[in-house]
């Protein structure tokens, strides 16, 4: 039916209040599994050492009766460490902005403080995940840490024409061609990581290879719960024969790549925690600085394991 005439309609009103709901809707992701994982420590300078060893092969030992002994050479400890790397977040609100009644939140400042640590946070996942050399600070020149990719070089099943890194010589990986994802890749870089005296718990896979491990024949936990009317379609666990793996989601790491990791032996040392700061007043606003500095140890990059170069199975 048409509108009674001369009715009074919100559409002819004058004064009416907005209805901006009282809060902030954020859908972007905020976890961050690989920093949750591994362990905390402190840095004490912008280049962090350690030394990693393992021991000789076991043979068939045996000596004659009375054997003059003599000594055998021995191999020393292999030195290796990482740069440290500043990450930062800076913005400015206006001293007007900062006192208006805001929907949402009281302080503009103290919103975007809460919201650019998330930021910070998400931005040091994708550091230890992505960055492959260390490099040291100069002028003009940022520092970076070496980050997962760059480390794991022992246990890796990759393309014929790809590099694996070396982390003593801060030598980078090399990409190859893209190969199909398969069971058997998982297989090889599990057993390595067993041979090598390793214990990678957590399976980190990116969204674009997840499907492909799922449908694996050692991915479990696929059940349908009537009683709860919930259905898990997707694999939590992967049981091989050299271990049994959690399956993570990871946001923050290339496509290409699949991670073994034995959260243990690895390390987020922090030189400078992170913190908010003011900077200085040149006008009417507030700027503001958040930062934080640190870098990534890998105890012992043997333990860990790396799928490089795949990409999901042709249909």
């Amino acid at each position: 039916m048409a509108q009674l005439a001369n009715s009074f309609a919100t559409f002819n009103a004058v004064g009416l209040r907005e209805q901006l709901a009282d809060a902030i809707y954020n859908i972007s992701p905020e976890e961050t599994p690989f920093l949750a994982a591994i362990g905390k420590g402190k840095a004490n300078g912008v280049y962090e050492e350690w030394q990693t060893d393992e021991l000789a092969a076991a043979t068939n030992n045996k000596v004659e009766q009375g054997n003059e002994a003599s000594p055998t050479p021995v191999t020393p400890t292999v030195r290796v460490g990482n740069r440290t790397q500043i990450s930062e977040k800076v913005y400015a609100v206006t001293g007007t902005e900062e006192v208006v009644s805001k929907a949402g939140r009281k302080s503009e400042v103290a919103y975007q403080d809460a919201k650019k640590m998330v930021e910070l946070k998400r931005d040091v996942e994708f550091a230890c995940l992505q960055n492959t050399t260390a490099i040291a600070a100069a002028s003009g020149v940022a520092p970076q840490a070496r980050g997962a990719l760059g480390w794991i070089s022992t246990n890796t099943n990759i393309a014929s024409d790809g590099v694996d890194p070396d982390p003593v010589t801060n030598t980078a990986p090399t990409d190859g061609t893209l190969r199909d994802l398969d069971e058997s890749q998982l297989q090889d870089v599990a057993q390595k990581c067993w041979e090598s005296g390793g214990n990678p718990t957590l399976m980190f896979v990116p969204a674009k290879l997840r499907a492909a491990v799922s449908a694996w024949s050692g991915s479990a936990t696929k059940f349908e719960d009537v009683s709860k009317k919930k259905i898990t379609a997707t694999a939590e666990i992967y049981v091989g024969d050299f271990g049994r793996y959690s399956i993570i989601n990871s946001r923050y790491q290339r496509d290409r790549e699949i991670f073994l990791i034995e959260p243990g032996r690895w390390t987020l040392l922090t030189l400078r925690p992170m913190q908010a700061q003011e900077l200085a007043k040149t006008g009417d606003s507030r700027k503001r600085l958040i930062n934080t500095e640190y870098t990534l140890k890998c105890h012992n990059e043997a333990a860990n394991g790396a799928i490089r170069d795949v990409e999901p199975p042709s249909p």
